[in-house]
């Protein structure tokens, strides 16, 4: 019996849907790229709230690690929202945005002004912009690698509060 082209249509649907819901995650839980830091900064100072910056390339294996197994479930959950804001910048990109001050810039341009050249990194930011603690360069120990991040974000926070008024 041959294949109508309704029936040979209605039978891509089911492959259609199983790669829809296999790249589901990577799709909801991207991690937000930076766009307007000084916005970021005003509601920095309102919520005390640090800036956890990923800086990234594309084709690097371990910064993708790092998204999916601590960064993305940790921008996904409701309790970090109150804890962290999260940005990426990807330093192969002339993506455009403003920086901490209000200043037209480049996520590459951005990047190559704090010297970051390797990636994944990871810095903790405050609203001036400046690091609130030691960089994370790569994926030290994956097994610790999440409790590195949560370290390096609890202890943002507390100088946070002891230099925010």
């Amino acid at each position: 019996m041959a294949m109508t082209r309704n029936s040979r249509r209605g039978a891509c649907w089911p492959r259609l849907l199983v790669a829809a819901i296999l790249t589901w995650p990577l799709l909801a839980f991207a991690l937000p790229p930076a766009e307007d830091m000084a916005a970021d900064a005003v509601q920095m100072r309102e919520q005390k709230l640090p800036m956890l910056v990923l800086y990234s390339r594309a084709g690097c294996e371990w910064c993708e690690r790092a998204r999916q197994l601590v960064l993305e479930p940790l921008a996904a959950d409701p309790a970090s929202a109150g804890r962290v804001l999260i940005r990426q910048i990807d330093i192969d990109r002339r993506t455009a945005i403003a920086d901490f001050s209000g200043k037209a810039t480049n996520h590459k341009d951005f990047a190559s002004q704090r010297k970051i050249r390797l990636t994944p990194t990871l810095e903790v930011l405050g609203p001036d912009g400046k690091p609130l603690t030691e960089a994370i360069v790569g994926v030290r120990l994956p097994d610790f690698y999440a409790t590195y991040v949560d370290r390096a974000i609890d202890a943002g926070r507390d100088r946070m509060r002891e230099t925010t008024p």
